[in-house]
């Protein structure tokens, strides 16, 4: 939707039509926990108690942690991929600017898609490029990473990405705070003692920092670091401390990349391991860190990011290099990926 290629028509579906079959679907939402006791507390009021529990919330979108942010998003040129009603704003600035200077930033810890904050700005480019503006518009994205992306092969690719489009890769800094009166953000650098800088900007693409949902935080459930992820065995997806206790996806703290494709190999697991506590079995199953990022580089061109805890590519076509970006990846994004989420993973088939 960011960079034209979707309506938001397009990317959702009622929950209803979601829902399994069989399931009894409660329409309200967790407010707590009490797992000494096995009981689920709704905003309705409702105890419900359980035999396995299995957390499954997501992760929050903190937009208040930087200040100014708040006060500017969504207008003045200044939008982000992360809300859903934001993102077409995100296209229509990118049309709306013919020159000048256009950011695009990503915050330090953990967030959904940590390609997204790349992706949209070389969409963008791609975009600014075929419409003949982009030698007229001053690009830069400032990541708080040491290098493009945390696997060697395909931080090198997209180091070529960036340089082919002309942008300004800042390492090791992320936005500190935004003055929408001037159109500044200024930025800070992660390396302690080292002076940050600023920059005015015409557009820019914000992502937010994130953490585990704030009732999860307060939760017997959570990990004592300030995200507050439900504390799990990066292996089994178990609960450390309550073993009938599971977490799945983005609120897990295992420390994979936050990506549909890893709740797509944890879910197997989880399945697995729940049933054999039901049964009063030890977990067997064990979830290998998975991730995968598909980076759109073009309008036309994708490269597909597939690692696990080793942090080595681990690719699931092996006789297609997906390090560089493809066309036929593309289209695997674009086509392919959404049918499969629909189809066949909301439905427990891959």
């Amino acid at each position: 939707m960011g960079a034209g290629h979707a309506t938001i028509a397009q990317t959702e579906r009622s929950e209803a039509s979601v829902i399994p079959k069989g399931v009894t679907w409660i329409k309200e939402a967790a407010l707590s926990f009490e797992p000494a006791e096995n009981v689920v507390e709704t905003s309705g009021g409702k105890r419900i108690e359980y035999d396995v529990l299995i957390v499954c919330p997501g992760i929050q979108l903190d937009w208040d942690k930087i200040p100014g942010v708040a006060d500017t998003i969504g207008v003045n040129g200044v939008s982000s991929n992360y809300e859903p009603h934001l993102a077409p704003k995100t296209w229509d600035f990118i049309q709306g600017t013919s020159s000048g200077t256009a950011v695009f930033t990503m915050p330090s810890g953990p967030i959904k898609c940590a390609g997204a904050p790349q992706k949209i700005a070389y969409l963008a480019c791609d975009r600014w490029r075929q419409a003949g503006l982009l030698d007229k518009i001053d690009v830069h994205l400032v990541l708080p990473t040491p290098g493009m992306f945390g696997v060697p092969v395909f931080s090198k690719a997209q180091d070529a990405v960036a340089a082919d489009y002309g942008i300004n890769v800042h390492f090791e800094s992320e936005l500190a705070s935004v003055d929408p009166a001037t159109k500044r953000a200024t930025f800070k650098s992660m390396n302690e003692g080292q002076p940050g800088f600023d920059i005015d900007y015409d557009m820019m693409h914000v992502v937010p920092h994130q953490s585990a949902p704030d009732w999860v935080k307060t939760s017997p459930l959570s990990t004592d670091a300030p995200t507050g992820y439900v504390d799990v065995d990066k292996h089994t997806m178990q609960h450390v401390r309550h073993p009938n206790v599971f977490a799945l996806g983005d609120a897990g703290s295992t420390p994979n990349s936050k990506t549909g494709a890893a709740v797509r190999k944890q879910a197997p697991v989880v399945t697995a391991n729940v049933l054999g506590q039901l049964e009063g079995k030890d977990p067997t199953d064990s979830y290998g860190g998975y991730a995968s990022c598909p980076l759109t580089t073009s309008s036309k061109a994708m490269l597909l990011a597939e690692f696990d805890y080793s942090m080595e590519p681990k690719p699931s076509f092996p006789l297609i290099d997906t390090t560089k970006p493809r066309r036929d990846m593309w289209y695997l994004k674009k086509y392919g990926l959404p049918f499969l989420y629909w189809n066949l993973m909301l439905k427990g088939r891959a």
